[in-house]
């Protein structure tokens, strides 16, 4: 290999364990999916924690299946590590017309929207609800159908928290940790809750704000604060399961007072 290493001698390298590694011989693109969905949260997490050393060898991690999918296709005659660089650069400069060409600058998503047959046209099935969301509310804004600021999209969110409180005061009174019960009326309020999230989703694009990402900052300032109330009960012989409510609330408030966010 060169001394600086670059993207011909990890093809090699990958080429070469397809000859002599038993375990990379014997793989598939489908046997290799699982692992291509892992090593892209690995990264994601090494992102999310701005962990550097780490994220360096998550992105080794990712590229090493991209160049692993790109050598099984290229034994197959489909395509080649070549035809896949070929493919994004056209990609790139297609969607950067007023940089690579002579054509006007223009939304992304209004440019992909003319290619379209439909509004989820080419849209993972597998992809995580929120981020659905996010992409569908981006391609209806794409072709004109949003809000101009956020306030509407505000507007839409007190309204559906008004819809989803009014058919709760209709449930009767369950006790904690019961199984739901799957009638008319929790069906009804299921489709109302999920109109909430989507339209509080539709708030954090509004705002520019990812709404995936502000759920993991909420879960990751959740999950900080009720350990240190676990801590704190420990401490002061609190048993977590037996304690009330109120315990429970005193102990938050006391740890949300401590906590610069």
């Amino acid at each position: 290999m060169s001394q600086d290493p670059g993207l011909d001698d990890t093809l090699e390298l990958m080429r070469d364990l397809r000859r002599r590694c038993d375990w990379d011989a014997a793989q598939t693109h489908e046997s290799l999916r699982p692992y291509l969905i892992e090593e892209a949260h690995e990264l994601d997490e090494s992102i999310q924690f701005a962990d550097d050393p780490l994220m360096r060898e998550e992105l080794g991690d990712v590229l090493f299946q991209v160049l692993f999918h790109s050598v099984l296709a290229e034994e197959r005659g489909a395509f080649s590590f070549s035809d896949v660089a070929q493919g994004l650069i056209t990609k790139m400069k297609g969607r950067h017309p007023h940089l690579y060409g002579e054509g006007a600058r223009e939304p992304w998503e209004k440019m992909k929207s003319k290619r379209r047959q439909s509004l989820a046209d080419g849209l993972p099935a597998a992809l995580p609800a929120l981020h659905r969301a996010q992409r569908l509310q981006e391609r209806a804004a794409g072709v004109g159908f949003d809000w101009p600021t956020w306030h509407g999209a505000a507007d839409k969110v007190s309204e559906e928290l008004e819809e989803s409180r009014e058919l709760l005061n209709d449930l009767p009174d369950r006790p904690a940790g019961a199984a739901p019960v799957n009638d008319d009326a929790h069906e009804h309020i299921t489709e109302e809750l999920g109109d909430l999230l989507f339209a509080c989703v539709n708030l954090c694009r509004k705002a520019q704000v990812h709404p995936s990402l502000a759920l993991d900052r909420a879960n990751l300032k959740f999950q900080r604060r009720f350990e240190q109330v676990e801590k704190l009960a420990r401490a002061r012989g609190i048993v977590i399961g037996s304690a009330s409510l109120a315990e429970l609330d005193a102990l938050w408030d006391e740890v949300k007072a401590g906590s610069p966010h």
